[in-house]
């Protein structure tokens, strides 16, 4: 093995890692210790484990110990729940958890709420019910993404699944520290790893590994950071595809056979605010590989990035760094060196569109999917809306595996035809919209991380704000003559951009408490980076900051054919353009159709409300209009 050029041991979370005997200490000794949170040393063990130590900033109390829980994340590649996992997954979120699950960004569950004591437990569960958390958070590779479409007749589709699963399970952490921890040392019975991933992993190790190690391929230093990969097929980015350390693109020929992959690499979206080196950055062609070789170049890329990131930085460790930093060519002539022959050139792709599956589909092979839309990833019962009870009964009566989506939403399959009213018929009696056309299409498209009370790098809200936001939004589109529009919103908490803020056309970055940083320009498909409008705008001078950028769209967007997106306008005119035409122009009056200002509160039902919410995002009001076009109609009858 070629040592590596950046000694590791430069940090202390790099001797931390060395010292922990492959993810087990002090992690394991701690557990045993009757205390309600980890020590800053094992909670950087514990996100190998897919753990997050967290409290609740709702209560935080000066002079009382922080009111801690844990937040536990699934890998699932592909996004796949079975059954059995997602009724387990549901029933630990209500005797340990906050009563919600949420889906992530990158297409797995997460459970908030768990006390330390109860995390064996909940682990444990989850193993034994086809599901893991190992790997799905700290220095390694993380859930790997495919498009959730469970398209039987498609066999790219079904490449890209498989290799999902085969390249997660090739960079899965060796070690025997997550099974001697949670499940006292008893390897839970899983599918049968492919022998062709086995032999990748062992294969060159004196170049590319460890022969000696019980990582073959990390090492006792893992990477880095955070290291993330996803494969996808032609045309389909509904996994944001120049967002990926890695990122593979199935080539077939006219038979459907599988041939190879185009490989992406470079991308991320995270950085810091006021930290000009750190940035969002799109991911670059680097080649194509047959598919016989690309085990053997995926760890050759991994290699690159563990021997030559940064560790001295925690802020320029990603692989992005290391892309931008050395350029394409030099980057490609060392995973070249690692993977032992020439990459071939990038293959022709046809235009990548988004994707979100919404609604009913056949899935090729006489039985159907339905995709289900989750507004920023909360499953849970909420008034009349009952969203996780529809869950549980679908999954407990019907036994249907599912498919959760990079934006949030998730997709049932393997539906009997003849089942399809009963199941529709389940979501609607619980309160769960079934039509994708009668959801706002700004609900629609956007996505906000959870932030504030659980994150600790939260600086503001996101997904407690965003929903009325984005009422808020569709308000002044509405009111400069935009009903109908929408384009993509994006909302984080802090700058990591866990939603991915920096791809939307929109982006609301929290910058400090209260203020959002504005980011615009990307395009509906999310295959342009966005770039930075306004710092520090206050919640509530939202209003003030998109009116004029919203009438000047209205009044200036192309209509060649197709009328020009909210997102392509910007880029096209600049933010001169766009600062230059705020600074002169007069709002319009609020509510013009109204015979006055907004006025009063009234108090309505809990559920009430909720029906009210979902009515006016159905029709693309703010609750405001609605509410006066309803009252203005019932005085008007009166009359």
């Amino acid at each position: 093995m070629v040592s590596s050029p950046v000694a590791p041991q430069t940090s202390k979370l790099e001797r931390l890692k060395e010292n922990s005997n492959f993810l087990r200490e002090p992690l394991a000794s701690e557990l045993l210790e009757e205390t309600t949170h980890f020590s800053q040393e094992g909670v950087q063990i514990l996100k190998f484990h897919g753990s997050y130590q967290q409290d609740n900033r709702d209560n935080r109390q000066r002079g009382q110990e922080k009111d801690y829980q844990f937040m536990l994340r699934t890998r699932s590649p592909g996004g796949f729940i079975p059954p059995e996992l997602y009724l387990a997954l549901d029933d630990l979120s209500e005797t340990y958890g906050n009563h919600t699950l949420r889906t992530t960004t990158r297409q797995g569950f997460q459970i908030h709420g768990i006390l330390k004591k109860n995390l064996k437990a909940v682990i444990s569960t989850m193993v034994q019910n086809m599901g893991s958390t190992l790997g799905a958070c700290g220095d390694l590779n993380r859930n790997v993404m495919a498009p959730a479409a469970p398209y039987k007749n498609r066999r790219d589709y079904q490449y890209a699944w498989e290799y999902a699963d085969n390249i997660a399970d090739l960079l899965t952490p060796q070690t025997g520290a997550y099974y001697e921890i949670w499940l006292d040392g008893e390897k839970a019975i899983s599918a049968q790893e492919d022998p062709a991933v086995k032999a990748a992993r062992l294969k060159s190790l004196d170049v590319t590994g460890f022969t000696d190690k019980e990582e073959p391929i990390y090492g006792e230093h893992y990477m880095p950071r955070k290291f993330k990969i996803c494969v996808t097929v032609p045309g389909d980015n509904s996994v944001d595809v120049l967002t990926h350390d890695i990122s593979l693109v199935v080539i077939i020929d006219g038979a459907g056979e599988l041939q190879g992959f185009n490989v992406y690499a470079g991308g991320g979206m995270g950085r810091t605010h006021n930290k000009e080196a750190t940035f969002a950055r799109a991911a670059d062609e680097i080649g194509y590989v047959e598919k016989d070789d690309v085990y053997d170049l995926v760890k050759a890329i991994v290699a690159t990035q563990r021997d030559y990131g940064d560790r001295k930085d925690r802020r320029h460790a990603r692989m992005k760094y290391l892309l931008h930093d050395w350029g394409v060519e030099k980057f490609r002539k060392q995973v070249e060196y690692y993977f032992g022959k020439p990459l071939q050139p990038f293959k022709s792709l046809p235009e990548f569109k988004y994707l979100d599956y919404l609604g009913w589909y056949e899935q090729g092979d006489g039985k159907l999917f339905f995709g289900l839309s989750i507004e920023n990833g909360r499953v849970k019962d909420d008034g009349k809306f009952k969203l996780k009870t529809a869950l549980r009964e679908v999954a407990s009566q019907f036994q249907l595996p599912m498919r959760l989506t990079a934006n949030h939403n998730l997709i049932v399959y393997e539906i009997d035809p003849a089942d399809k009213e009963a199941i529709a018929k389940i979501f609607q009696s619980n309160g769960v919209q079934t039509n994708p056309d009668k959801i706002d299409p700004l609900v629609r498209y956007s996505m906000a991380c959870p932030a504030l009370p659980l994150c600790g790098l939260a600086v503001t809200e996101s997904e407690r704000a965003l929903p009325g936001i984005l009422q808020r939004i569709r308000a002044l589109l509405n009111k400069v003559g935009l009903k109908n529009e929408s384009f993509v919103t994006r909302m984080t908490g802090c700058p990591n951009g866990c939603a991915r803020p920096y791809i939307a056309e929109l982006g609301l970055v929290g910058q400090t408490p209260g203020a959002y940083q504005i980011w615009l320009g990307a395009e509906p498909n999310q295959m342009r980076l966005s770039r930075p409008y306004l710092d520090k705008v206050k919640d509530e001078d939202l209003e003030a900051t998109l009116e004029p950028l919203f009438a000047y769209f209205k009044q200036s967007r192309l209509n060649n054919g197709t009328l020009e997106s909210f997102g392509d306008f910007c880029d096209r005119v600049g933010f001169e353009a766009l600062k230059a035409f705020s600074e002169t122009y007069t709002p319009l009056p609020d509510l013009p159709k109204s015979s006055g200002k907004a006025r009063y509160r009234i108090g309505v039902r809990d559920t009430v409300y909720q029906q009210f919410k979902q009515v006016a995002e159905q029709e693309g009001k703010s609750m405001t209009q609605l509410a006066t076009e309803i009252l203005e109609a019932y005085m008007a009858e009166k009359e």
